[in-house]
């Protein structure tokens, strides 16, 4: 009626056809029959970072028998690199009892070195080939947990991998964690934000940088209170409670400087007082002239990026993922860990930077 509101005699008699047609259909329909699949329970996660095992574990103590792949030869993902959260809790204290957990539990069974070769099935008949230290295995399972993670970006600017003074975050707080001398001698420490992200081709927000280089910077504040700390931001994205922690850093002596893109920082190597330092120049938008901080150390907020082998994982299951290569889920408000396919889930940083 409403295509052909013009034509209502003619629509009329299309309208009887198409009925007439449907009528005539019926006569070749036959009953249709619900017939019963098993369905296996047991589960696999590809992923042995913290997201994953917590997932494992959490199945597991529900009496579900699991697989846990992880492409290296030890479990635990990026969080081996972190020594504490914002707040100060031990994660190196968190992970190996996480760990030791989930090697003790009889029904996680464990593949180091692994590596996806082929999946087939669907949901609750799962078939997945793995090579796992030199060995093949067949696991067959009725869902899937993907937790890949993600890992942190190596800049390719601001003379990192050209000078050793220049570190990421999780490089700084490894040498803080070990005492490098290096840190005895530093007398200031310059901080880039938004290292990696929120441009052209990465245009998202890691969530993380913020937090972390407001907990080094406290931490280095500690170390060594006279230290001068500058944090060159675009904007300081410290979420919720830990706006605390950017008010006690600004307390400390920590000294913020916005910038603005496309004008970036630039860093060189300079001589001050026959001093080595790296001179790192910035646009300040409210002085409205170059600004010139002279650093011991260069430290990037490097951005999160997804996990190697993700896009390959994505690719034996069947699954979306999104321009940047996080896994897309079916629906952000109604399905937001569930993949358009069934029986596969997703949980952690592989969805996107959290």
């Amino acid at each position: 009626s409403w295509v052909h509101s013009k034509q209502k005699e003619e629509a009329t008699q299309k309208a009887k056809d198409i009925v007439r047609m449907s009528v005539a259909r019926t006569i070749n329909l036959e009953p249709l029959e619900e017939f019963d699949l098993p369905v296996n329970k047991t589960c696999l996660v590809v992923g042995g970072g913290v997201a994953g095992m917590i997932s494992a574990l959490d199945l597991a103590e529900q009496g579900f028998e699991v697989h846990l792949v992880e492409r290296n030869s030890e479990l635990g993902g990026v969080a081996r690199r972190i020594q504490t959260t914002l707040e100060g809790l031990d994660v190196q204290a968190f992970l190996d009892g996480l760990i030791r957990k989930v090697y003790q539990h009889p029904l996680i069974h464990i593949s180091h070195e692994a590596t996806l070769t082929d999946v087939s099935g669907y949901v609750g008949n799962f078939v997945t080939t793995v090579e796992s230290e030199g060995r093949v295995k067949t696991i067959d399972h009725g869902a899937a947990i993907l937790a890949t993670g993600a890992a942190e970006h190596k800049p390719t600017e601001y003379l990192y991998g050209e000078d050793p003074r220049v570190l990421t975050q999780l490089e700084l707080e490894e040498r803080v964690a070990e005492g490098e001398e290096i840190l005895v001698d530093t007398e200031s420490v310059v901080m880039i934000q938004c290292v990696g992200c929120r441009e052209e081709n990465t245009n998202y927000c890691a969530r993380v940088c913020c937090s972390q280089a407001i907990k080094n910077a406290l931490e280095l504040k500690k170390i060594k209170p006279e230290m001068e700390i500058y944090i060159l931001f675009r904007d300081m994205r410290t979420y919720g409670f830990s706006e605390d922690y950017y008010l006690e850093a600004a307390e400390r002596d920590v000294k913020f400087v916005r910038w603005e893109a496309p004008d970036k920082p630039r860093v060189e190597e300079a001589v001050e007082e026959g001093r080595p330092v790296l001179r790192v120049t910035v646009p300040d938008p409210i002085l409205g002239q170059n600004l010139a901080v002279d650093g011991d150390l260069v430290v990037l907020s490097a951005a999160d990026r997804p996990a190697a082998g993700s896009v390959d994982v994505a690719r034996k299951f069947k699954v979306a993922m999104t321009p940047d290569g996080f896994f897309q889920e079916a629906h952000v408000k109604l399905r937001p860990v569930d993949f358009a396919a069934d029986g596969v889930f997703m949980c952690g940083t592989s969805h996107y930077p959290k």
